[in-house]
C-alpha cells in the first residue's frame, strides 16, 4: 500500500539508465504510483551486468516501488495505450533526444492536449536548443564537456586522462532535479491549476555542482584569467593532456600548503580532515602538535616560490606525524579536539556501519526473482508524511496486463496485441 506526501500522484516514466529512473525512484519513494515503460526484452539497464536474465543491480538499484509496462512504442497502437492513459496520470517524465518523443507520439505538445494541467519533465543531455541539441550524451561525456571532470585533475604517470569518480554525478544529480523539480511542479499546480513542461539536463547539473569553479567575477578572478591565459596557449601549441592539467593547477596554489581540509594517510588506512574556519584550524594544529599556519597565516602568499616551497616542506612534515598513528588513534585525537573527520571507508561496507544503521537508511527488500537484498533506503525523512520504499524492481512486464486491462482492453485485444508484440 502506497504512503508518503505523493500518495496518489500518477507517474508514466519513459527513461532508461540513471537520471530518469534515479528520479521516478524518488517520486515512488514519496509514494508516487510510477508506471514505468519499458521496450521487449527490458531496457538497457536491466542487461548491464545481468547475474540472471533481465536482471541487474544496477536496474534494481534504481527502479525499485515501481510497475514495468512493456510497450514497443514504434507501433500506433502502443502509442493509443499510452494515449488512453495519460487523462488518469500527473506527471510524465522522458529522457529521449529531443527530437524522439513526437516521433513516439508522446511529446509534450500531443499530451497536454489530452490532459492540459499535465507536468511534464524533459531531461536531455545538453537541452533542448543550441549545437547540441540532438546530440546523444551519458555522463561520462557531460562531466567532460561541463569541466567537471578535468576539475578533478586526474592523469596517469604516462600522461593519459583516468576514470572519473565512482559516481555518475551528473546524472544522479539530475535525478534529484527531476524529484525536486516535479514536487515544484505539483505545488504550482495544486495553486493554480495548471501543468506545464519542465527541462532537465545533465550539462545543467554537471555545471550547477561545480558551484564556484564554474562562476565568472572579474574583481576576484585575476590569477584565473592568468592560469588560463597560460591553458589557452598551451592549447594552441596541440599541447599533451598531462601539460595542460599541470598548467592548470598552477592555478591552484592554495591547494599547496592545504593542512586543514584534505585526506592523509595512516599506518593503516586514512582520514579525512575537514575544517573551515579560523577556530577549527587552531583545532587541528593542536591536535596535529604544528605551528604551520598555512592558510589561517597573514602572510600567506603560495605565488612566492620561496614560500611555496617552505609550505611543502611543513606540510610534508604533517603527512608524516599522519603516518605515525593508527586511522583509529587518531579519530580519537581529532574528536578530542574537536576537528570534524572521519576514515576514509569501502561502501560495500557501510551498510553495517552504526550511524547508518541508526539512522535507519539501509532498507530490506525482497524480489520475486532474487531474492532477499539491502538497498539506501529513502533520501530523506518526513515527519508527517514519512516515506517508504514501495517494494522491489518490477520483473519486466509484470504489470502490463493489469494497466492495460484498466484502460478498457478485453482479454482477446491484450491477447492480439501481444501476438503483434506490441505489448508484452
Amino acid at each position: 500500500m502506497a504512503s508518503g506526501p505523493l500518495d496518489g500522484i500518477r507517474v508514466l516514466e519513459f527513461t532508461q539508465i540513471i537520471a530518469g529512473p534515479f528520479g521516478c525512484q524518488n517520486l515512488a519513494d514519496m509514494g508516487a504510483e510510477v508506471i514505468k515503460v519499458e521496450p521487449p526484452g527490458g531496457e538497457p539497464w536491466r542487461l548491464f551486468s545481468q547475474f540472471m536474465p533481465g536482471e541487474s543491480k544496477t536496474f534494481q538499484s534504481l527502479n525499485r516501488g515501481k510497475k514495468s509496462l512493456v510497450l514497443s512504442m514504434q507501433e500506433p497502437d502502443a502509442q493509443e495505450i499510452v494515449h488512453r492513459l495519460i487523462p488518469s496520470i500527473d506527471v510524465v517524465v522522458i529522457n529521449y533526444r529531443p527530437d524522439v518523443p513526437a516521433k513516439l507520439g508522446i511529446d509534450y505538445e500531443t499530451l497536454s492536449r489530452i490532459r492540459p494541467n499535465l507536468i511534464y519533465v524533459d531531461n536531455t543531455a545538453w537541452g533542448r536548443r543550441g549545437p547540441w541539441a540532438l546530440r546523444p550524451g551519458y555522463d561520462i561525456v557531460a562531466q567532460a564537456v561541463s569541466g567537471l571532470m578535468i576539475g578533478e585533475g586526474k592523469v596517469d604517470p604516462g600522461g593519459a586522462p583516468m576514470s572519473i569518480t565512482s559516481t555518475a554525478i551528473a546524472d544522479y544529480g539530475t535525478g534529484v532535479a527531476i524529484a525536486w523539480s516535479v514536487c515544484a511542479a505539483l505545488f504550482h499546480r495544486e495553486r493554480t491549476g495548471e501543468g506545464q513542461m519542465i527541462e532537465t539536463t545533465l550539462l545543467n547539473t554537471a555545471l550547477a555542482f561545480q558551484g564556484t569553479s564554474a562562476m565568472d567575477l572579474p574583481a576576484a578572478d585575476a590569477m584565473k584569467y592568468v592560469k588560463m591565459d597560460r591553458v589557452h596557449a598551451l592549447q594552441q601549441q596541440h599541447a599533451s593532456y598531462a601539460d595542460l592539467i599541470a598548467a592548470y593547477q598552477m592555478g591552484n596554489l592554495a591547494r599547496v600548503g592545504n593542512i586543514y581540509y584534505r585526506c592523509y594517510a595512516t599506518s593503516d588506512g586514512a582520514v579525512a580532515v575537514g575544517a573551515l574556519s579560523p577556530t577549527l584550524w587552531a583545532k587541528v594544529r593542536t591536535a596535529v602538535g604544528t605551528d604551520f599556519l598555512g592558510m589561517a597565516d597573514p602572510a600567506y602568499n603560495m605565488s612566492d616560490p620561496a614560500y611555496a616551497e617552505l609550505a611543502r616542506g611543513r606540510v610534508a612534515e604533517v603527512e608524516e606525524i599522519f603516518r605515525g598513528k593508527t586511522t583509529a588513534e587518531w579519530l580519537a585525537i581529532l574528536e578530542q579536539n574537536g576537528v570534524p573527520s572521519g576514515p576514509l571507508n569501502f561502501v560495500d561496507d557501510i551498510l553495517n556501519d552504526p550511524q547508518v544503521l541508526a539512522n535507519d537508511i539501509p532498507v530490506s527488500l525482497e524480489h520475486e526473482l532474487s531474492g532477499a537484498q539491502t538497498q539506501v533506503g529513502p533520501m530523506l525523512r518526513m515527519s508527517k508524511t514519512p516515506l517508504a520504499a514501495q517494494g522491489p524492481s518490477p520483473v519486466l512486464g509484470k504489470h502490463t496486463d493489469e494497466i492495460v486491462a484498466g484502460l478498457g482492453y478485453s482479454a482477446e485485444q491484450r491477447a492480439a496485441l501481444r501476438a503483434r508484440n506490441v505489448i508484452a
